[in-house]
């Protein structure tokens, strides 16, 4: 058990909140994906720390589907420029379905990346070279954005190929208006295998999370793309991601999505985290009923809409150390306190900023000893943070660790877990250096 759980409480929770709805049905025009559960549902969120959370069936395998797209996006932006792949593919919402006919009059060219005739298009551009096969390319990118080698589901790749007669129609009816710089049918080939490309839940929000984290995975440190192509294809997300319900979600919701039809699902919170869902059911657009709701509820409770202000990324958490090693602390109290270790935070507490200081708690303390949490610098705490800290502090404490909280503004309130000096009880004209070390000899057992 640890502070940071409370973050994997709340994928839990609204697993738990959304796993009876029965609206929906697994994709059948594909057959293999008809053969999914339907009462798989799992949720992952990985942060700009790399720090991974799920809950429910998010280590189930599945396949992209749609959910590829804007990355293999990224990837032809990368190779190609943006100039050059905008000559072939638009960046127009297109108000249809997905596999609508969405041909610009006049040029040909798809509306979008993330609808069937543009995703043909976009996977057709990338290079195709004796040494490094096209597709070779495609997976092995999008495996350092999953941050780990993915495969081909070869049994869906044959379902799609059986019963994608639509989607070689688009490609031909691409190829007549000359704008299809490929075969038709290796263009739909590729598509098809592209799609059939296997992942999970976790896989996916760390996919996500390296297009928030400017292009590079928070996982492996890896730059994948640049920031300006993640930039690029964050804006089409947000724009063309969820397809004619686009402009909807965009208002509800607040954040660039992509759905898929196997029941895959990803949102992103720009510098903030990556998170996905995987639920097979269907609604109307092709997107995961239970995945929507679930995403829709988590950006209202815990404000994660975009057009929101954020906490900024990286700012919250300003120290973790033990409290000997703090420019104060008197030579002759050194090796005291050493056993205790010191957290300290900075600005508006959110959601975000909330799992950085739980995740901080977790490592700090020397061999998982006492720790003193530092929020003098915090300027304000919401009610979804407070709430966050109470339950990861409680979770602290019951792991048999101890706690104490300098808090001179009373901003966290009352926390029956913590038990020790708050730091508030100190005179009025004591330092936050004094009420650290403070709180540091209460939990050395000095005081």
């Amino acid at each position: 058990m640890s502070a940071a759980d409370a973050v994997t409480d709340s994928l839990a929770g609204l697993r738990d909140r959304f796993a009876a709805v029965r609206e929906g049905r697994p994709a059948d025009y594909i057959p293999q994906l008809a053969l999914a559960d339907p009462d798989a549902f799992g949720l992952a969120l990985v942060s700009m720390d790399g720090h991974r959370y799920s809950a429910g069936e998010a280590e189930v395998p599945f396949t992209l589907q749609s959910v590829s797209k804007p990355f293999v996006y990224a990837l032809t932006l990368s190779v190609l420029g943006l100039d050059e792949v905008s000559r072939w593919v638009g960046a127009e919402p297109s108000g249809e379905a997905f596999n609508a006919i969405s041909l610009e009059p006049g040029t040909g060219r798809p509306a979008n990346a993330m609808v069937n005739a543009g995703a043909i298009v976009t996977t057709a551009l990338v290079p195709d070279t004796p040494d490094e096969p096209a597709f070779d390319r495609i997976l092995h990118c999008l495996g350092r954005f999953a941050g780990r080698g993915l495969d081909v589901d070869e049994e869906v790749f044959a379902s799609e190929s059986a019963t994608g007669d639509r989607n070689r129609a688009l490609a031909y009816l691409i190829r007549s208006t000359g704008t299809l710089p490929v075969d038709p049918v290796r263009a739909v080939d590729r598509y098809f295998r592209q799609c059939a490309i296997r992942v999970t839940a976790v896989d996916l929000a760390t996919m996500a999370a390296t297009l928030a984290y400017g292009g590079v995975n928070p996982v492996t440190r890896e730059r994948v793309v640049s920031a300006e192509v993640a930039a690029g294809v964050l804006a089409v997300m947000a724009t063309c991601g969820m397809y004619d319900g686009s402009g909807d979600w965009l208002l509800r919701v607040g954040l660039p999505a992509k759905s898929g039809v196997s029941g895959g699902l990803i949102a992103v919170g720009p510098a903030r985290f990556g998170v996905a869902t995987y639920s097979p059911p269907l609604d109307a657009t092709g997107g995961s009923v239970r995945g929507h709701a679930a995403l829709e509820a988590m950006s209202r409770r815990y404000g994660l809409h975009l057009m929101l202000n954020p906490a900024l990324p990286g700012s919250t958490v300003t120290l973790v150390t033990t409290a000997d090693d703090l420019p104060s602390a008197p030579s002759g109290e050194r090796g005291l306190r050493g056993r205790v270790g010191v957290v300290a935070a900075q600005g508006a507490i959110d959601f975000t900023a909330a799992e950085r200081v739980l995740y901080a708690l977790d490592e700090s303390g020397p061999d998982g000893g006492p720790v003193v949490l530092d929020l003098h610098d915090v300027t304000a705490i919401d009610s979804v943070a407070r709430g966050m800290l109470h339950n990861g502090l409680a979770r602290f404490t019951a792991d048999g660790r101890r706690a104490a909280v300098v808090d001179p503004k009373d901003l966290l309130g009352p926390v029956d877990a913590v038990r020790e000096r708050t730091g508030r009880d100190l005179p009025r004209h004591a330092t936050r250096e004094d009420a650290v070390a403070g709180c540091a000899r209460a939990l050395a057992g000095e005081d």
